[in-house]
């Protein structure tokens, strides 16, 4: 890794111990906070805030960071909205297909107040959400939506999600997340969540400055501009808005490198660091509602003998890999994960199936085999051939021999590490 060059000697060590703090785990996150994969490292280059409205005391990147990293904001409450725009294709009808089918297999609990299957809805369209915090034990998030609302509770060791469409209740316990020293868990889709993804970073492709300063609901932060030094990533910039005063990410704003509007843009537009009333976090399920209790049908079957749950199959898959498996364990190649080609923003997993690639429409045929052909774009090189599935952030080519290449580039940087690989 490169040093940073700094007036201070004891940075490199900081930063060590600051990027060890960031990676905090959520219990439901939501698929959006992509950027992580991309990104290995962050060089961090020094840089003092340019002059701007509000005026505010120079600062470096590397303290800035440093900001990010002490922030323990432990109460607050606000709306903050999110904007996702992968360039998903339209699926019609066919995403509902798939949803009741994945229920129905007994993927999911069946309830559409199950967090797990609600929260999704992030990863695509603009969304309003309130957010209310109060320690370790106490976040509520409601998903605002047309004449109706979603709401997923954590008070004390209960979850509770709620959607007022359908009048149904979903119900679990926090004992897992509560085990965690106590941490809180992180909301999922905000700006805070979505930076702690975007900072995890070990290598110097990464120019990080700060950018001037700016208001967000109200509040008077500095801009962290955060690009990739590498051509060939689909990343253009990353943009966050760091509360001036509490270090907290007020907005978070990813630009592509193909330029148009941006893929993940989340900010808070009201936001307040008082403590939120205790009646906040109350909730006592509706007169008529349906209750699912967390785990379903699933939990008696594993009572008597049945179906495993998922903790206990990561347990027996934990075992069978010899270590736990987290993210960050999926850089290690033979060691349980991908194999990974090139470095920082050109990163690209590898994955071998073992079996066939895609169909083509023609081996398909009527309406399906054109769908699958609309879907992908076809590629050849020293590797073979296959098809390159795109969206305006992640590229992945599934080859004809079945292996599967993703990474946060373009097609031409994933071809080319395609052919590096053979």
């Amino acid at each position: 890794m490169a040093p940073y060059v700094s007036d201070d000697s004891s940075n490199a060590e900081e930063a060590d111990e600051l990027r060890a703090g960031r990676r905090k785990a959520a219990r439901y996150v939501v698929p959006v906070a992509v950027v992580g994969i991309a990104a290995a490292t962050i060089g961090l280059v020094p840089a003092i805030a340019d002059s701007g409205d509000p005026d505010l005391p120079e600062i470096t990147a590397q303290q800035l960071i440093e900001k990010i990293a002490k922030s323990d904001v432990q109460q607050l409450s606000g709306t903050f909205k999110i904007t996702t725009d992968l360039g998903l294709p339209d699926l019609g009808g066919l995403g509902a297909g798939f949803a009741s089918g994945a229920m129905a297999s007994g993927s999911g609990d069946g309830s559409s107040a199950d967090p797990s299957a609600k929260l999704t809805e992030l990863a695509s369209g603009t969304h309003t959400l309130r957010l209310a915090v109060d320690g370790d034990d106490k976040q509520k998030l409601s998903l605002l939506e047309n004449a109706s609302e979603y709401s997923l509770i954590h008070n004390g060791k209960d979850i509770w999600g709620y959607d007022s469409k359908s009048n149904e209740v979903y119900h679990g316990t926090g004992e897992e997340a509560q085990a965690d020293k106590g941490k809180p868990e992180e909301a999922p889709g905000t700006p805070k969540e979505l930076t702690e993804e975007a900072l995890k970073a070990v290598d110097d492709t990464t120019s990080v400055t700060v950018d001037g300063t700016a208001q967000v609901a109200g509040r008077d932060a500095y801009r962290l501009l955060i690009k990739p030094k590498q051509s060939g990533s689909t990343v253009g910039a990353i943009t966050v808005a760091v509360d001036a005063k509490t270090g907290m990410p007020l907005k978070f704003t990813l630009t592509p490198s193909s330029g148009g509007s941006a893929v993940i843009d989340a900010g808070f537009t009201q936001v307040s660091f008082a403590k939120p009333a205790a009646s906040t976090f109350d909730f006592t399920p509706p007169k008529g509602a349906t209750v699912t209790e967390e785990g379903g049908p699933d939990k008696a079957a594993r009572e008597h003998g049945g179906a495993k749950s998922e903790d206990e199959l990561g347990k027996e898959l934990e075992k069978e890999f010899g270590g736990p498996l987290s993210a960050g364990a999926l850089g290690q190649g033979a060691e349980g994960g991908p194999e990974v080609i090139g470095e920082g923003w050109n990163s690209v997993a590898v994955f071998d199936t073992g079996g066939e690639g895609v169909p083509s429409g023609a081996e398909v045929g009527g309406d399906m085999g054109g769908f699958l052909d609309s879907l992908g774009d076809k590629a050849t090189g020293k590797f073979g051939s296959g098809t390159v599935f795109s969206t305006r952030l992640i590229n992945a080519l599934v080859t004809d021999d079945g292996k599967v290449y993703v990474g946060a580039v373009t097609k031409d940087a994933l071809v080319k590490a395609a052919d590096s690989g053979k």
